[in-house]
Protein backbone atom coordinates (compact mmCIF):
# COMPACT_ATOMS: atom_id res chain seq x y z
CA UNK A 1 0.00 0.00 0.00
CA UNK A 2 1.28 3.31 -1.13
CA UNK A 3 0.08 7.25 -0.26
CA UNK A 4 -0.25 9.80 -2.98
CA UNK A 5 -0.83 13.21 -3.03
CA UNK A 6 -2.22 14.50 -6.40
CA UNK A 7 -2.90 17.55 -7.91
CA UNK A 8 -4.74 17.44 -11.26
CA UNK A 9 -4.54 20.81 -13.24
CA UNK A 10 -6.75 21.91 -16.05
CA UNK A 11 -10.29 22.42 -16.64
CA UNK A 12 -10.84 19.87 -14.02
CA UNK A 13 -13.97 21.49 -11.97
CA UNK A 14 -17.34 21.75 -13.32
CA UNK A 15 -17.38 18.83 -15.24
CA UNK A 16 -18.32 16.16 -12.58
CA UNK A 17 -14.53 15.18 -12.21
CA UNK A 18 -14.94 14.66 -8.53
CA UNK A 19 -17.29 12.08 -8.85
CA UNK A 20 -15.83 10.76 -11.67
CA UNK A 21 -12.69 9.85 -9.50
CA UNK A 22 -14.56 8.51 -6.63
CA UNK A 23 -16.52 6.37 -8.82
CA UNK A 24 -12.98 4.83 -10.21
CA UNK A 25 -11.52 4.97 -6.86
CA UNK A 26 -14.71 2.87 -5.46
CA UNK A 27 -14.07 0.41 -8.84
CA UNK A 28 -10.03 -0.35 -8.13
CA UNK A 29 -10.83 -0.13 -4.05
CA UNK A 30 -8.78 2.92 -3.74
CA UNK A 31 -9.39 4.84 -0.32
CA UNK A 32 -8.69 8.55 0.18
CA UNK A 33 -10.34 12.00 -0.79
CA UNK A 34 -11.04 14.38 -3.58
CA UNK A 35 -11.29 18.12 -3.29
CA UNK A 36 -11.15 20.71 -5.01
CA UNK A 37 -8.88 23.50 -5.18
CA UNK A 38 -9.72 27.79 -4.91
CA UNK A 39 -7.11 28.17 -8.14
CA UNK A 40 -9.32 25.44 -10.25
CA UNK A 41 -7.22 22.40 -9.30
CA UNK A 42 -8.17 19.18 -8.18
CA UNK A 43 -6.28 17.69 -4.77
CA UNK A 44 -6.34 13.94 -4.13
CA UNK A 45 -4.90 12.12 -1.36
CA UNK A 46 -5.52 8.08 -2.33
CA UNK A 47 -4.26 4.60 -0.98
CA UNK A 48 -4.13 2.02 -3.06
CA UNK A 49 -1.13 -0.92 -3.78
CA UNK A 50 0.56 -0.06 -7.21
CA UNK A 51 -1.48 -2.09 -9.77
CA UNK A 52 -4.61 0.03 -8.51
CA UNK A 53 -2.74 3.57 -8.27
CA UNK A 54 -1.51 3.30 -11.69
CA UNK A 55 -4.91 2.47 -13.25
CA UNK A 56 -6.02 5.00 -11.09
CA UNK A 57 -3.69 7.54 -11.96
CA UNK A 58 -4.88 6.82 -15.64
CA UNK A 59 -7.83 8.20 -14.71
CA UNK A 60 -6.55 11.21 -13.63
CA UNK A 61 -4.12 11.94 -16.55
CA UNK A 62 -7.63 11.38 -18.78
CA UNK A 63 -10.56 13.00 -16.54
CA UNK A 64 -14.27 13.09 -17.22
CA UNK A 65 -15.80 13.10 -20.26
CA UNK A 66 -15.46 16.93 -20.14
CA UNK A 67 -12.43 17.54 -18.98
CA UNK A 68 -9.18 18.97 -19.88
CA UNK A 69 -6.35 17.91 -18.12
CA UNK A 70 -3.08 19.58 -18.75
CA UNK A 71 -0.78 18.25 -15.47
CA UNK A 72 -1.18 15.79 -12.78
CA UNK A 73 1.70 16.25 -10.11
CA UNK A 74 2.45 13.33 -7.87
CA UNK A 75 3.90 12.90 -3.98
CA UNK A 76 4.25 10.36 -2.05
CA UNK A 77 3.09 10.58 1.61
CA UNK A 78 2.62 8.89 4.95
CA UNK A 79 -0.29 6.50 5.02
CA UNK A 80 -3.31 7.90 6.71
CA UNK A 81 -5.63 4.20 6.17
CA UNK A 82 -8.56 5.81 4.90
CA UNK A 83 -11.59 3.66 5.36
CA UNK A 84 -13.15 4.35 1.84
CA UNK A 85 -13.26 7.89 -0.51
CA UNK A 86 -14.49 10.37 -0.08
CA UNK A 87 -15.54 13.89 -1.95
CA UNK A 88 -14.99 16.46 0.30
CA UNK A 89 -17.16 19.86 -0.70
CA UNK A 90 -14.70 22.38 1.02
CA UNK A 91 -11.70 22.79 -1.00
CA UNK A 92 -8.72 21.57 1.42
Amino acid sequence: MKHLDITVKGKVQGVYFRAGAKAVADQLGVKGIVANQPNGDVFIEAEADDLMMEMFLDYCHEGAEHAVVTGVETREGELKNYRNFEIVKKSL
